[in-house]
C-alpha cells in the first residue's frame, strides 16, 4: 500500500470541540501515552522524547496510561496488538471501526495512523504492525511536529502505510577513503541512524575494518573494529537492520592458504558482530576473484556466518567482471544456489540492471547498490557537466540531485527489491532523504520531502520558508546545467539561500548547501575574470611591435588580473565554511588542512586556487616563441600563438569533453532513457590542473563504456575535397587501444595504444569518403572488457578542408 502523503492527508475527522482545539492556537503540550514492552520499543520512545525537544516547539509529557484527567491533546503510540490494552473502554469500538474502515495489511513494518474522538479532547493513535513499524511511526510524527502547523497532525485523516521496498539502506565506511565518517564517534553515528530512521531508512550497511584503503586513519577516534561492533550492537538496540559488506581482497583465492587465511579472518569478524541480518561480497569494486572460485568461498563463509547469526542472508554481485566471467557468474546462478539469497547490481557492472534481471532466474532477489555521492567518474556522472564544475568541485562534491535522482529511482525501481546506498559521507546528506522516502513509496515527492528535511533539519519555522528551503535545494541542482557563465541562476540561488539563511538553524546541514552555492557563485566569478584576462593576452599576441613588447603585453594581461572585492569575499566565505563543516560534521574538504585522503575525495577546497584559464601553456609556449633565433620567427611564433583557439572558415571543430562546443558529437540515448549512460556520451575530465601546462581542452574529452563506439557525425560536406582529420586523444591514464572506422567500414586507424598524453594524430581523408557530402566517424575498443568500462577518451577533433 502506498503512502499518504501528509499534505493530501490532512483533512479533518474530529468535529465539535477537538476540531475547535485543533483549529486554534498550536499546542505547546502534548501527553504520549506509550508503555512499551521490549527495550527495542522503549528505545524507540527514548528516540521520540529527545528528538522532539530538539525538532519541535510542543513539549510533550510522557505517561504509561491514559491519564484520567488532562487538557493535553494525547497521542498513544504502540504496536497495533497493544492498542486495545491501552484504550479507554468508551474508544474501544471507535477503534475497531478505524481497524475495519482502514483494513490494513500485517506487512512488516507498517504503521496506521488514526484521530479518535475522546472528552472532547484530540487523540491521535499511531500504532506499528511490528516494533519497527512503530518506530516509524514516530519517525512521521516527528516530522509533522516540526513542521509549522503542529496543530494539524490531531485532524489528519486516519491512514495505513508500508514501505514498498523491504530494504531501504545505506553505507558506512569507517575508513581513511571516506570524507567524513572516518572523524566520527559512535554517538555521531547515532544520531545519523535516528535521523534516517525518521525518514524511513531501516538499514546501516558498513564496510568491513579491511577494506581496499589503509588500515587506519589518523582522525580515528576509536579503532575501526570497535566501530564497527558499536553500529552493529547500535543496530540490534533500535530493532534496525545490520548489513556487512565484506570484499575478498586476498591475491589468490584458487591457493588453499588464502582460503583458509580469508575464512578465519571472517569468522573472527562476523563472530565478535552483536547482529548480522545480511552479507554482501562484491565479486569487484573492490576485488578482482573469478566467480568460480568466489562462489564456493562465500558458500563456506555462509556456512561460518549462520553458526552466529542463523537469520542472515547472502548476496553477491557480478562488479568488475569481464564479459567471459558474467558469461560463468550467470551459469553458477542458473544452478540456484541454497546458500544464496540474491544479486546486489552496483557500480562498475558491464551488464545494466535490466540485462542482469533477465539473465538471473526469478528465484534469485535483485538488490539495487546505487552511487548516490559522486558526479563524474561514476555510475551517474552528472549529465553534460560544465568541464569547470568538474576541474574545480570534482567527484565528490556537496551534490543534492533531487530532480535527476527522482527519475533515475523510478527508472529502476521495477527491476528491484531494495536498496543499499553507496556512499562516502555527508556530501550526499539530501540525496540519502531523498531515498529513503522513495524507498517507502516510489510516488513520494522530492519536492515534498526536500520541505520536511528543510522543517526537521534546518528548523524552518514556517511553511513559506520550508518551500523556499526546498526550492533553493533544488536550484542548487539546477546551478549544474548549461554552461557556467551563462548560468544566470548562480547567482540568484545564492542571494535565496543568504535572505533565508538568518532565521535557519546554522547547523552542519545548512552550511553545506550555504557552501556549494558559495563555491558556484566563486567559480563562476573566478572562470569569467580568467577568461577575460586569457582572452586580452590573445589580443596582445596579436598586436605589433618587438617580440619583446609583444610578449611582455600578454605576460602582463595574464598575471594583472585581480579578483574583485566580491569575489575575493566568496573565496574568504569558502574557507571559512570548510572549517567549520569540518569542526561540526569532520567533512574534510582539503588535504592539507583536514587530512582528506586526496582531491578527489571531496577535498574540493584544494581546487579553489587552481588556475581557471590557459596561462600557463600561454606561457610556456611564449617561452618557446622567445626562444627561436631570428626576431622575425619569434614574431611569427608569438602571432601564430594568438590564434591558437581560432578555427578557420570552413574546419569543423569539437571541444569534446565541453557540452556547449561539441556539435557533431552523437551523444546516444541520452541519460534519461540511459541513466548509467551506457549508450551515451560522456563529458568528462582528465586527472590533471591547467598549472602542470595542458590547455583545459586538453583537460576535458568525450567517452563511452565497453563496447559502445564513440561517434561523431557530420553533415553537408564539400564532396570531392581531401578532408584532414586531427584528433587529439587525451585524458586519464588508461592504457587501452582504440581502433577508428569511416562510415562503418573504412578503417582509418587500427588498434593502437596512445603513444603519449596528450597525443595529436592526424588522417588524410580519401575524397571517396566525404563523397555523400556526409561523414561518420566511430571509435572501438576490443570488446569484452571489465571494470568501470572507461578509459576510451577523445578530447579534440578537427575535420579540415582541403584548402587548409
Amino acid at each position: 500500500m502506498r503512502r499518504i502523503t501528509f499534505l493530501a492527508a490532512c483533512l479533518s475527522v474530529c468535529t465539535g470541540c477537538a476540531l475547535a482545539y485543533a483549529t486554534a492556537a498550536v499546542p505547546v503540550r502534548s501527553t504520549v501515552v506509550a508503555r512499551p514492552q521490549t527495550p527495542v520499543e522503549a528505545k524507540a520512545i527514548e528516540m521520540l522524547r529527545e528528538e522532539s525537544g530538539r525538532h519541535s516547539r510542543t513539549s510533550l509529557e510522557f505517561a504509561e496510561k491514559l491519564p484520567s484527567r488532562s487538557s493535553n491533546p494525547v497521542l498513544l503510540i504502540a504496536t497495533r496488538q497493544q492498542v486495545s490494552t491501552l484504550l479507554p473502554a468508551d474508544l474501544q469500538t471507535s477503534w475497531q471501526q478505524t481497524l475495519s474502515r482502514l483494513d490494513p495489511s500485517s506487512a512488516s513494518e507498517g504503521y496506521l495512523v488514526a484521530p479518535l474522538r475522546w472528552k472532547s479532547m484530540p487523540f491521535l493513535v499511531i500504532a506499528g504492525n511490528d516494533a519497527r513499524g512503530e518506530l516509524f511511526g514516530i519517525g512521521w510524527l516527528l516530522r509533522q511536529l516540526a513542521g509549522s502547523d503542529v496543530a494539524a497532525i490531531f485532524t489528519t485523516k486516519a491512514f495505513f502505510t508500508a514501505p514498498e521496498k523491504p530494504v531501504r539502506g545505506y553505507q558506512i565506511g569507517y575508513r581513511m577513503k571516506n570524507n567524513t565518517y572516518d572523524a566520527w564517534t559512535l554517538p555521531q553515528f547515532e544520531q545519523q541512524l535516528r535521523d534516517l530512521a525518521v525518514f524511513g531508512m531501516n538499514t546501516m550497511q558498513v564496510v568491513a575494518p579491511v577494506s581496499d584503503d589503509a588500515l587506519t586513519s589518523p582522525l580515528y577516534p576509536a579503532p575501526a573494529l570497535e566501530t564497527v561492533i558499536g553500529l552493529s550492537r547500535m543496530s540490534a538496540a533500535y530493532g534496525l537492520r545490520f548489513d556487512l559488506y565484506y570484499p575478498e581482497l586476498r591475491r589468490d583465492y584458487g591457493r588453499a592458504q588464502d582460503q583458509d587465511d580469508e575464512l578465519k579472518d571472517f569468522e573472527a569478524l562476523v563472530r565478535q558482530l552483536p547482529q548480522v541480518d545480511s552479507l554482501h561480497i562484491p565479486g569487484g569494486d573492490p576485488g578482482r576473484t573469478p566467480p568460480e572460485l568466489l562462489f564456493p568461498l562465500v558458500e563456506r563463509e555462509a556456512g561460518i556466518l549462520h553458526r552466529y547469526h542463523p537469520g542472515a542472508t547472502i548476496w553477491i554481485s557480478g562488479q568488475g567482471f569481464d564479459a567471459q566471467r558474467y558469461e560463468t557468474f550467470y551459469r553458477l546462478l542458473q544452478q540456484k544456489p541454497s546458500w544464496l539469497t540474491g544479486v546486489f547490481f552496483g557500480p562498475q557492472s558491464r551488464d545494466g540492471l535490466p540485462i542482469q534481471r533477465q539473465r538471473i532466474p526469478r528465484e534469485i532477489a535483485l538488490e539495487f547498490y546505487p552511487d548516490i555521492a559522486h558526479t563524474m567518474h561514476a555510475q551517474f556522472p552528472v549529465p553534460q557537466w560544465d568541464p569547470i564544475f568538474a576541474l574545480t568541485e570534482g567527484r565528490e562534491p556537496i551534490c543534492p540531485r533531487p530532480a535527476g535522482f527522482t527519475a533515475i529511482y523510478r527508472h529502476f525501481a521495477p527491476l528491484h527489491s531494495g536498496f543499499m546506498l553507496y556512499s562516502e559521507g555527508v556530501n550526499d546528506d539530501v540525496n540519502k532523504f531523498l531515498w529513503a522516502q522513495w524507498g517507502w513509496s516510489s510516488a513520494s515527492s522530492a519536492h515534498q520531502t526536500l520541505t520536511q528535511y528543510a522543517h526537521y533539519f534546518l528548523h524552518a519555522s514556517s511553511a513559506q520558508m520550508a518551500e523556499q528551503t526546498a526550492s533553493a535545494i533544488e536550484d542548487l541542482e539546477r546551478n549544474w546545467s548549461g554552461p557556467l557563465l551563462a548560468n544566470t541562476h548562480i547567482p540568484d540561488t545564492l542571494a535565496e539561500l543568504r535572505r533565508i539563511q538568518q532565521p535557519m538553524e546554522s547547523g552542519w546541514r545548512w552550511k553545506s548547501l550555504l557552501y556549494r552555492a558559495v563555491y558556484d557563485a566563486y567559480v563562476q566569478q573566478k572562470r569569467k575574470r580568467e577568461v577575460s584576462a586569457e582572452q586580452e593576452a590573445y589580443a596582445a599576441l596579436a598586436g605589433s611591435g618587438s617580440s619583446e613588447e609583444i610578449a611582455n603585453r600578454a605576460r602582463t594581461a595574464l598575471a594583472s588580473s585581480t579578483p574583485s572585492a566580491t569575489e575575493v569575499e566568496l573565496h574568504r566565505e569558502l574557507f571559512q565554511l570548510a572549517d567549520e563543516l569540518f569542526h561540526e560534521a569532520g567533512l574534510q574538504l582539503s588535504v592539507s588542512r583536514y587530512q582528506a585522503s586526496n582531491w578527489e575525495r571531496g577535498a574540493n577546497l584544494d581546487r579553489a586556487d587552481t588556475p581557471l584559464n590557459d596561462r600557463v601553456w600561454i606561457e610556456s609556449e611564449i617561452g618557446k616563441a622567445m626562444q627561436q633565433a631570428s626576431e622575425q620567427e619569434r614574431i611569427q611564433r608569438l602571432h601564430q600563438l594568438a590564434h591558437a583557439t581560432s578555427v578557420q572558415a570552413g574546419t569543423l571543430y569539437d571541444d569534446l569533453g565541453n557540452p556547449s562546443a561539441e556539435p557533431h558529437l552523437v551523444r546516444g540515448r541520452g541519460w534519461r532513457q540511459d541513466p548509467e549512460l551506457y549508450e551515451t556520451a560522456i563529458d568528462g575530465i582528465a586527472d590533471q590542473t591547467l598549472e602542470h601546462g595542458w590547455k583545459f581542452s586538453w583537460l576535458s574529452y568525450a567517452e563511452t563504456l565497453y563496447e559502445t563506439p564513440l561517434r561523431m557525425h557530420y553533415d553537408h560536406l564539400q564532396t570531392g575535397c581531401p578532408y584532414r582529420l586531427r584528433v587529439v586523444y587525451a585524458g586519464e591514464e588508461y592504457h587501452l587501444p582504440m581502433r577508428l572506422i569511416a562510415n562503418g567500414s573504412t578503417e582509418l586507424q587500427p588498434y593502437r595504444l596512445r603513444a603519449t598524453n596528450p597525443e595529436v594524430v592526424e588522417y588524410e581523408l580519401n575524397p571517396a569518403i566525404t563523397a555523400r557530402g556526409n561523414l561518420d566517424l566511430a571509435w572501438n575498443r576490443p570488446g569484452g572488457a571489465g571494470g568501470g568500462g572507461r578509459g576510451g577518451q577523445i578530447a579534440e577533433v578537427w575535420l579540415i578542408p582541403c584548402a587548409q
